[in-house]
């Protein structure tokens, strides 16, 4: 829908601030050029400053960041856009997602004041996070399935997405993976580690290959260590065969690692 994502990029998801600053501007210049922050993270100022250092121009930086669902009503989701904004110091961003669903609040709502952002320039593109199929069917029911770029969901060797995924490439979405490493579990696994053994890559390197060998799918690793965004950036001199990736296939199941009482009724393999 007119969206050009990296497909790879920086997440801050539980970056303490200070970690957040020295993390993104390290990221940058490593060639990461996707940051992905939230208002839940309490971070965007840190990421704001980091980018203004890195000396990357804004224009080749794809920012992301998240409303946070105490602010979905129609006039302070719009507020809270400005004050993301600010903290990130920049006039826009270019994605801008529901960071979770809210049944207090009608989706149609909240969707009508995402798109008013939109329409002021203050976020070029929008989309959701953490919404199953039902909602994802809903809120394209409401705004049109051109209007939604992407779906950020938990995806990894031990999370099937396949029928969310199956659902946003039907609506031409991509999906965009958080917790890609499921939170370092893919370390020490027999299948990845013997794949990798093939091309002198590791467990994680494997995972995020595996990824984005997928079509319409982004991966979003996050680590505190620059040696490993360093390693996580370096996946792009290979490709899995159709074999390997069907190995990989195998270790889909419904190992969830983020499940908030906010969740939604998740769809199960």
């Amino acid at each position: 829908h007119g969206a050009r994502i990296p497909s790879l990029g920086f997440g801050t998801f539980m970056l303490e601030p200070a970690d957040a600053r020295r993390m993104v501007e390290a990221a940058l210049g490593i060639g990461y050029r996707h940051i992905d922050t939230a208002q839940l993270y309490h971070n965007e100022t840190e990421v704001g400053a980091a980018i203004a250092a890195s000396g990357v121009d804004r224009g080749e930086i794809f920012l992301t960041t998240k409303v946070w669902i105490d602010r979905f009503r129609a006039g302070d989701l719009e507020a809270s856009a400005d004050e993301s904004l600010a903290r990130l110091g920049t006039d826009y961003v270019d994605l801008l997602l529901l960071h979770w669903p809210n049944a207090d609040v009608p989706l149609e709502e909240t969707l009508e004041a995402l798109q008013r952002v939109r329409a002021a320039g203050k976020a070029r593109h929008i989309g959701v996070s953490n919404f199953n199929i039902a909602l994802v069917q809903q809120a394209v029911e409401t705004v049109g399935a051109d209007a939604l770029v992407t779906n950020q969901v938990e995806y990894h060797p031990f999370l099937s997405q396949r029928k969310v995924l199956a659902q946003a490439r039907q609506f031409g979405m991509l999906l965009t993976a958080y917790c890609p490493l499921a939170q370092g579990k893919v370390i020490g696994n027999d299948t990845l580690r013997d794949i990798g053994a093939r091309y002198g890559k590791s467990e994680t390197q494997i995972a995020l290959r595996w990824l984005l060998d997928q079509e319409g799918v982004i991966a979003l690793p996050r680590t505190s260590n620059e040696a490993h965004a360093r390693t996580n950036f370096e996946v792009f001199d290979f490709h899995l065969t159709e074999d390997e990736l069907a190995r990989i296939d195998t270790l889909q199941g419904d190992e969830r690692l983020i499940t908030p009482g906010i969740a939604p009724a998740w769809d199960r393999p």
